[in-house]
């Protein structure tokens, strides 16, 4: 993977229930910013001031703290750009409006609590954000604190030179934003290299070893229910009959089906028949199943077994349908006009519309409340949609339904 492509993945992509499990932390932070400028708002003040810009401070902390704690929820992950920029700007917002509610000669540094609240500002998304979006944002709520706290020194000059009041004043977000961008780069490049090395016993080997391991045990199984009893009967008959010729047809015949069912499974049928038998349903004419890339197909094998396996899921209820989204022109002549036409290749790669995307839909029967499905579930809900941001999930008593989308690689 490239350095690009590495600043782009963020803690909380690499490790979807790791992030969740930091949220209470973000959460925390969050709310403690509100209270402490709530408190210094209201109680420790050297210059009176304005108390509705007062009041604006702590409702913009109070807003960015309410932005990180709804994009940082598991079930809206990934954690997107857009909210990481409110998040800065309310908090560069709230830094102003800080400032200027106490505009006057302010004696005491302390009392100025936006330099620390945006410095644990940025701690907060620091799972959800990659370094590059860390830095950037950290360095401009250090510029916003350096030149509002540099104006209300050099307009009320005290001991302190307006140099060191400004760099005073960025030092901890400068500090904290380089601890968090630090965190951010070494977790992508550890959980990288790890995926590398994971990736060294390739998902096509793994899957070929595991058909050819299932083939094995149909084949033996076939073997010993059928064909080693007929022979054993043949070999105490001094006459074949035609009743015995017809049996070893329709033995051939089911050697001969088992064959080529093995031969037309995909590594998701064989996942969804290993875990939960002969009983699930999967309907997928296309093999459409394929084309999941390897950290899909990860992710999708993990929810499987851990259906299969939770005491609550009846495998009889199980249902997977893949199809080829609305729309969608077939894979071949998309191929053929790309080879004719690069400009269409172009066009496809910058219009998500055009691009040929799979809709997977999976229906389950869990005897359990709408509340134990969530339960028993949760965790792995949380890195589905990571891996696939589109995705919807339907929770009744007794019912479960999964729905998402992926591109054709």
């Amino acid at each position: 993977m490239s350095a690009t492509t590495e600043a782009r993945r963020t803690a909380q992509q690499y490790d979807p229930l790791g992030a969740m499990g930091s949220r209470p932390l973000a959460i925390g932070l969050g709310a403690a910013s509100i209270v402490w400028a709530l408190l210094v708002s209201v109680f420790d003040r050297d210059v009176v001031g304005s108390p509705t810009l007062s009041a604006l401070t702590v409702i913009l902390v109070a807003a960015s703290a309410a932005v990180v704690f709804t994009a940082s929820s598991p079930f809206r992950a990934p954690f997107p750009r857009w909210a990481f920029i409110a998040h800065v700007g309310l908090l560069g917002l709230a830094s102003v409006t800080s400032v200027a509610a106490q505009w006057g000669p302010d004696r005491s540094a302390l009392n100025d609590f936006m330099s620390l609240i945006t410095a644990t500002g940025i701690v907060m998304v620091a799972p959800y954000r990659p370094w590059t979006d860390l830095t950037i944002g950290g360095a401009l709520l250090a510029v916003v604190n350096a030149a509002t706290w540099g104006v209300g020194a050099a307009t009320f000059p005290h001991e302190i030179p307006v140099a060191v009041a400004a760099f005073l004043a960025a030092a901890p977000t400068l500090v904290l934003t380089a601890a968090s961008a630090v965190f951010a780069w070494t977790f992508a490049g550890l959980a990288e290299r790890v995926q590398i090395r994971a990736g060294s016993y390739s998902v096509e080997r793994a899957e070929r070893d595991g058909i050819a391991a299932s083939v094995q045990q149909d084949r033996s199984t076939i073997l010993a229910r059928d064909v080693a009893p007929f022979f054993a009967e043949l070999r105490t008959r001094e006459v074949i009959t035609d009743a015995d010729r017809e049996r070893a047809r329709l033995i051939a015949d089911g050697i001969r089906r088992a064959m080529v069912a093995d031969a037309d499974r995909t590594w998701f049928e064989q996942a969804v028949r290993v875990e939960g038998g002969e009983a699930p349903v999967v309907d997928d004419p296309d093999g459409l199943a394929a084309m999941l890339d390897a950290d899909q197909r990860s992710v999708v094998r993990t929810f499987l077994r851990a259906a299969f396996r939770a005491s609550t899921v009846d495998p009889a209820g199980f249902r997977a349908t893949l199809r080829r989204a609305d729309g969608q022109d077939d894979a071949a002549t998309r191929g053929d006009a790309a080879r004719t036409d690069p400009a269409r290749t172009d066009q496809a790669r910058t219009d998500p519309a055009r691009d040929a995307r799979v809709l997977l839909e999976l229906d389950l029967a869990v005897a359990d409340s709408d509340i134990g499905i969530h339960r028993t579930f949760d965790p792995y809900f949380a890195v589905l949609r990571v891996t696939f941001p589109d995705l919807d999930v339907a929770v009744r008593p007794s019912a479960l339904a999964l729905r998402f989308s992926y591109d054709q690689h």
